[in-house]
């Protein structure tokens, strides 16, 4: 059982807060209103223990930190618009129907991700 420090409030409410997948240094910076002396090796020792707790879902970005969201159990499977000017990380809801159909022959699918990369509504205004 995790105790409810003052650090991991903090960290689980700027996840909560932000509305989209946040990096290790997001977290950091969003924590920090709160919890001023909050340091980037506490911020790293909460994720994985709210990992190992089911409590985040981790979002993988090819080269990048892994972004880290609240896990819902209501949540539905989605994928993921990464910013290419802010970098930032946004859920998208659905997913493409007919994947299976591209598989070459013989192939079984078991899974997939989708990242879409572009502007954000605030990097394109």
């Amino acid at each position: 059982m995790q105790r409810h420090t003052k650090q991991r409030v903090a960290i689980e409410s700027a996840i909560g807060e932000s509305g989209r997948p946040l990096s290790p240094a997001e977290i950091l910076q969003a924590a920090r209103a709160t919890v001023p002396s909050l340091n980037l090796a506490t911020v790293y020792r909460t994720l994985k223990r709210l990992g190992e707790a089911g409590e985040v879902t981790v979002i993988q970005i090819p080269g990048e930190a892994p972004r880290y969201n609240l896990y819902h159990e209501e949540e539905r499977h989605h994928h993921h618009f990464r910013c290419n000017k802010c970098g930032g990380v946004f859920c998208m809801e659905g997913c493409v129907e007919g994947l299976k159909t591209l598989l070459p022959d013989g192939f079984r699918m078991t899974g997939h991700d989708i990242l879409l990369y572009g502007l954000c509504p605030a990097c394109s205004a």
